[in-house]
């Protein structure tokens, strides 16, 4: 008996895992997805196979019915780029009343755009489910667009268009005319820099990258009153989850000096004696003798040969007990995840590669330039699994 078309068979695991999903959201109280503004934002993690069996397969389905070409074109996505530039340039999504709507030409008048162009891009972003049009001519949010009315999430996407973007098409350094890389060009302009920090800041907010993660990740308590040294910190986003749950624990935070200027307003006023900022640069000698040097997304910016100077130039601060703890991504192998999974991971190397000449590293890819730094480390390594 011949297996029935591979389209049937989409549709009936389709049919099967909408039920699936809707009877856990159902248990928890929580409605269907939506595109409305006040649509549920994340599904909970009991329902996350569910999730993934659900986006791969009505990925391949929308993809089995695309002609070749359509097939190809649709993997450019160019066009989506400019149009989500100019929004977060403009910054857009704040313009729109939260339940309410605003027309076209209101938003015109606050911009340097024509009525016509402020037209013709958002509706392009309602093709993409960002705002919608609920009568001729006026505009309202999404759940998509609503998020990018949080000044941190505009950041982040203006970071991604104004910095990756035009990196993925040319390299950062050609992109921008320089022959530095893109923390020097950034660092030395105090908008971007800050614009950069707050949407790495921004990305604390998805799940799977949680603070509570590190929170609860490593046995702090066992420091008492130690320093730790947060290298590439930002703006002290994570030091402050850190402080809050320890509250004997003082930190560091070391960054590029126009993303640490001024950053101590950010902290609680209450947390400020002990998390502190200093200009650094990641590759200078570290200065601080702490109990603990952390390093958060840092090395996954950086190709291996960096990756290698940064840990060696910790050498003349470390000290007997010292710890360097390394929080980054680490990828699957091909084939192992949900394909939807794998794109964004593929996407998210390439964007590393255009932007910074650094990769997304599996576990063994982070093996080697770790053992490699230096003689005098013993690495531990600690797998939850």
């Amino acid at each position: 008996m011949s297996q029935p078309p591979r389209i049937y068979q989409l549709a009936e695991n389709i049919k099967e895992s909408v039920d699936k999903l809707l009877q856990i959201l159902a248990t928890q109280g929580i409605p269907a997805p939506s595109f409305d503004d006040n649509g549920p934002f994340q599904i909970p993690r009991k329902a996350s196979a569910i999730q993934d069996t659900l986006l791969d397969a009505t990925s391949e389905l929308h993809e089995l019915l695309l002609e070749p070409l359509n097939l190809v074109y649709k993997q450019g996505g160019h066009n989506n780029s400019v149009c989500l530039k100019a929004i977060s340039r403009y910054n857009i999504a704040s313009m729109v009343p939260e339940g309410g709507a605003i027309s076209y030409s209101e938003i015109a008048a606050k911009t340097s755009l024509t009525e016509q162009m402020v037209k013709r891009l958002l509706r392009s972003a309602i093709a993409m489910r960002i705002f919608q049009e609920p009568e001729p001519n006026m505009i309202a949010h999404t759940k998509a667009s609503k998020v990018l009315a949080n000044p941190l999430a505009n950041d982040w996407l203006r970071a991604g268009t104004e910095e990756m973007w035009p990196a993925n098409v040319n390299g950062f350094s050609l992109a921008n005319n320089t022959s530095e890389s893109i923390y020097g060009v950034i660092g030395s302009d105090p908008v971007r820099a800050v614009r950069f920090a707050n949407s790495m800041k921004l990305f604390a907010t998805r799940p799977e990258y949680d603070p509570s993660f590190i929170v609860n990740g490593f046995d702090w308590d066992s420091l008492g009153s130690g320093l730790v040294v947060d290298v590439g910190g930002a703006r002290g986003h994570i030091a402050v989850q850190l402080a809050k749950q320890f509250p004997n624990l003082k930190i560091r935070v070391q960054d590029m000096d126009k993303v640490v200027e001024n950053a101590d307003a950010d902290i609680p006023e209450q947390l400020r004696d002990r998390v502190t900022f200093m200009a650094h640069d990641l590759f200078a000698p570290q200065t601080i003798h702490a109990d603990v040097i952390y390093f958060r997304w840092i090395m996954h910016n950086w190709p291996d040969k960096q990756c290698i100077a940064i840990l060696r130039a910790q050498i003349p601060a470390l000290k007997t007990g010292v710890r360097i703890v390394i929080q980054d991504v680490c990828f699957a192998e091909p084939g192992t995840i949900p394909l939807w999974r794998e794109k964004f991971q593929r996407m998210e190397d390439l964007n590393m590669a255009a932007a910074f000449n650094a990769k997304e590293r599996t576990v063994g890819d982070v093996v080697e330039p770790v053992g490699s730094a230096l003689g005098i480390l013993e690495v531990s390594w600690n797998d939850p699994a």
